[in-house]
This record gives C-alpha cells, structure tokens and sequence, in this order.
C-alpha cells in the first residue's frame, strides 16, 4: 500500500444518480436530461458540467445567463463550421438545447424581465435548430401542416435525402419541451435505424405559444390527425409504416388522439398520463379540492393569490404551467385542466401501445399502470429503474435504454404487419 492510499479518507460513493446534481428539483431535472441528450450527439458531458459548475442553487439568473453563453458559444460555432457540415449541425443542435435551457429559466426572473426575455431565447433557440436543418444536405426538410385556417410547424428528419418511402416515427412533444428535446428523445435513434422521424409544434407549444399565442386543447385527435393527413400523402413516407410516440404530457395526448385516430401501427406513451391534473392536484389541501369541487370560485381564487403572495417560488410555478393553457382565472385553469383526463376515451384506443413506466416517476406517478388498466387494445409496460440508471420522468439519463426498448417493440409490430400484406405480385 502506498502512502497516499493508506492516508486516503473512507469513500462515500458518488451520490449524483440518488442524490441529486442540485437540490433544486427543476435544476437537478435539467441538468440530468441535458446529460441524457449528449448520448445522442446534443453538446458534450463536459459542456454540460462545465455549463451548470459554477451556477448556486436555485439562482434563475445564474442559470440563464451559464445557458444563455453555452448557447451563444456553440452558435458561433456552427457559423465557423459552415464549411464541415456534420460539425456545423452538431454545432448548431447543441445550441439550440442550450438556448432551451435558458428558456426554462426565465419565469424564475421579475416579471418585467421575464415577458422581454421569453421571446428573443425560444427564437435564439428556433433560430439554431432551422440552422441544424439547413446544413443537412437535404436530409431535412420541412413540412407544414394545415391546421384550422392556419398552419402547425413541421420537420421531416430523413435519413437520407433520397426520398425513398421509409417507416415514420411521428413525435409528439410534452408541455414545455424544445424540438432538440425530441431529437435524443427517438429521432436520432428513428434516423440511425433507416426511419424517417416527423417532429412538430402543436397547441401551446413553442412556437405556437411565443410566436403565435395559440394555447393547449385537450382534443388532440384535431391536431394528430391532419399530421397524419400529409404525411400518408408524402412520396418520402411508407404509409403503411406509421409509429406514434409521445413524451411527458403527451403520454396523454398521444392515447386521447389514437382513440379516434387509427392509422397508426404501434405507439408508445413516455409515461402514461391518464390524468393531466393529478400532478396538479396532489400538493393541494383536501379543503382546496372541495371549493373546486363545489365550485366556489371566489374563495378558491382568494386562497390561491394568498398562498402564490407568501411564496415566490409557487408564483413562478402557476405563471409557468397557466400559459400554455391561456388562463390566468385560478379557478378556471384548474377546472380546465381536469378535462385532460384519458378514463372515457381509452376503451376506444385500437392501436398496440407501449407505456414506460420509470421508477421514481415525479409528475404523474403510478398512471403508466393506470392507462394500462383501462385499455382493451394490445399493450405492454416497460419499466425503468435506478439501478440502471433509467429512474425519474422519462428517464432523463437513459435515452439508449429507453430507445433500444422502444424500437424493439415497434419493429416487432411493423415486421408482424409487413407478413400480414399481401406480396406485390398478388
């Protein structure tokens, strides 16, 4: 034994997987999921602890403007690398979640700063990711979606720029997550297996809800399908070869919109999400529930702006969460978000369904096997746990465990459709 080891104090293991990367629980998320994406390509481990080393707990600011210079830094980088394009797109990608970090940041800053600062980063953002688009020579295309007079934002990501018909993986995204977010979430796994994937902003989401103020609808079928409607009619896409996926809040949109919309061959929910409200409701006082209950509006109203006074974090909380919905009445948005609910809808889902269900699930724990309980439709559960390192929401640090389980089940059911077709010659 050399001197420095027998002088060497008893080790305590690393606590980062259990114990957290920050106490601040949003901090700590973040931090894990912009670890998770450098698996697939998003920035590096090291730019990431380098990013978050030097920001306090819990400072909003620090964490914008730590976000706001990674940004900026890879951003410069992408323009330098104009000449490489495989550098200038990582360049570019990694930026472009840079900037979406920052953006999560921004209700933890006054008001005023705040409502000046929400815009410009989700276009630094936006305006990084078309730049990711451009240099992929053509592999990369967008698609826009005609959508009640007006039109959704799309990307066709192609593996190739051959326009050859190729199975799809439609994405749809949660509340508040960035499209770089979808890219280690199965786009870059769809492209590496010779699938298309299709990414979009729906109701509510980035740049409907900065640019445009259209708010969240819990009819998603209305959004889903017309995204279907194209893409069938798309050279570049293997209509008989659809797969849905939806991470976060979408594990209930995705299922509400498969009630109705049946084109799909095999979906998978990342977790499921029977009841939207529940990650609302379950820090509420009984007494609170029953005014809402009983609808009581003025006293509910009254209590909220009393608590939301007295706590500063649980003001930013509820201007986070209220905006996409477009209600600012207290009352009103927690009887809206009760609507999101899966229980009448899902006996009518046909289409085989693969649900995650991670350990130490945060938002809407114990609802994967919930959804599983009300569907009448081919489904499986895929747990997810710590001792793998796959535990929390959407198992931020395990993209390639959750990819490599996704993928599998959904090509088992397409390669069991491929056998059911008929041969071309027939």
């Amino acid at each position: 034994m050399t001197t420095s080891q027998s002088v060497r104090p008893a080790a305590t293991g690393s606590r980062a997987l259990t114990g957290g990367f920050f106490a601040n629980t949003d901090f700590d998320f973040e931090t894990r999921l912009a670890l998770g994406a450098t698996a697939y390509g998003v920035g590096d481990p090291g730019s990431v602890l380098a990013t978050v080393n030097g920001i306090a707990d819990g400072d909003w600011r620090g964490w914008f403007s730590a976000w706001t210079h990674r940004g900026d830094l890879f951003a410069a980088l992408g323009v330098a690398s104009a000449a490489d394009p495989p550098g200038a797109m990582w360049a570019h990608l990694s930026a472009s979640a840079a900037y979406s970090r920052a953006l999560a940041a921004v209700d933890g800053l006054p008001a005023g700063e705040a409502a000046d600062l929400m815009l410009p980063t989700f276009r630094s953002s936006r305006r990084s990711w078309n730049a990711m688009i451009d240099s992929s020579g053509g592999r990369f295309v967008r698609v826009e979606i005609p959508y009640e007079g007006a039109r959704l934002p799309g990307y066709l990501l192609r593996p190739d720029a051959s326009g050859a018909p190729r199975p799809t993986f439609v994405m749809t995204n949660g509340s508040d997550g960035a499209l770089t977010g979808l890219w280690s979430s199965g786009a870059a796994e769809a492209l590496a297996r010779g699938w298309n994937a299709f990414v979009y902003d729906g109701p509510g989401q980035q740049s409907l809800l900065f640019e445009r103020g259209v708010t969240f609808r819990p009819d998603w079928e209305a959004v889903l399908t017309p995204v279907v409607d194209v893409l069938v009619g798309r050279a570049d896409v293997d209509a008989q070869a659809l797969t849905a996926y939806g991470i976060s809040q979408a594990g209930y949109w995705l299922p509400r919109a498969l009630a109705f919309e049946h084109r799909f061959v095999a979906a998978v929910a990342d977790p499921g999400v029977v009841d939207v409200s529940t990650s609302w409701m379950s820090y509420m006082p009984r007494e609170m529930i029953a005014l809402l209950d009983n609808g009581q509006k003025d006293t509910f109203n009254a209590y909220m702006a009393e608590a939301a006074g007295q706590d500063p974090e649980l003001e930013r909380t509820f201007a986070f969460r209220a905006r996409p919905y477009g209600i600012d009445d207290p009352f009103d948005l927690f009887t809206a978000v009760r609507t999101y609910q899966l229980r009448d809808v899902a006996a009518q889902i046909r289409t085989p369904l693969l649900i995650t269900d991670p350990e130490d699930e945060q938002f809407w724990p114990g609802q994967s096997q919930q959804l599983a309980d009300l569907l009448t439709a081919p489904h499986e559960l895929a747990p997810f746990g710590v001792a793998d390192g796959a535990n929390f929401h959407c198992q931020p640090l395990a993209p390639r465990q959750t990819a490599q389980r996704i993928f599998g089940w959904l090509s088992t059911h397409l390669d069991a459709k491929r056998t059911r077709l008929p041969s071309p010659d027939r």
